[in-house]
């Protein structure tokens, strides 16, 4: 099976992603972990960003892979911590909206999510990477919470340059940001991740039973 989790940044993805796929057994695959680790390699190949074909090229070549524990792996280094840093943040946007590295990156998401049960999260994950998923989730949350969240994650980020961050995302993220027709939509705003997980662990089982 397959549990498809998308929604814009910062409205819980990851975290429910995780604790739910703990919850039920499955695997768990961070498709945002899959750009960030390109972008980290071809920063530190110094290949230009804007250039799509070659940040094609350096994906297919250089498939990203995650360990038993869930660390992240590209060209033979684990970058699970690299990835997470600012300037990744800043420049994974551009990375990602390359169509020649999308191309890339979704089929090896399929590749890696027809490996059993799990739980993939993303942005275009109902739509267009798993799109016959078993259950299809949308997460949504307001502008606040979600700007208070990110700031949690990176402590080392002003507030304005996270709102900043926010907004310009969610601008370049418009045209794949949309829940698939038959996603389940949850405003996580007032809700804890456990909340958050049992609904969905409730439309897991109730799949499973029909």
């Amino acid at each position: 099976m397959i549990v498809a989790i998308d929604g814009p940044a910062g409205a819980g993805k990851s975290t429910v992603a995780r604790r739910l796929a703990e919850r039920l057994g499955f695997g768990y695959l961070d498709t945002g972990a899959m750009y960030r680790a390109l972008t980290w390699l071809a920063m530190q190949r110094s290949l230009p960003l804007g250039d799509g074909a070659p940040l094609g090229e350096l994906a297919a070549a250089n498939p990203v892979t995650f360990d038993e524990t869930g660390r992240v792996w590209i060209a033979g280094t684990d970058v699970t911590s690299s990835i997470r840093e600012s300037r990744i943040d800043r420049q994974v946007p551009v990375v990602a909206r390359h169509p020649a590295v999308r191309a890339v990156m979704r089929e090896r998401q399929r590749e890696l999510g027809g490996q059993g049960d799990v739980v993939i999260e993303g942005r275009d994950i109902g739509t267009v990477v798993a799109p016959n998923a078993e259950v299809k989730v949308y997460l949504v949350a307001d502008r606040d919470e979600r700007a208070r969240r990110r700031m949690a994650d990176r402590p080392g980020i002003g507030a304005d340059a996270l709102a900043t961050d926010l907004r310009l995302r969610d601008e370049k993220d418009a045209e794949r940001m949309r829940p698939a027709e038959d996603a389940r939509e949850i405003d996580t705003t007032g809700l804890n991740v456990e909340d958050v997980v049992e609904r969905i662990e409730a439309l897991v089982r109730e799949r499973t039973a029909a």
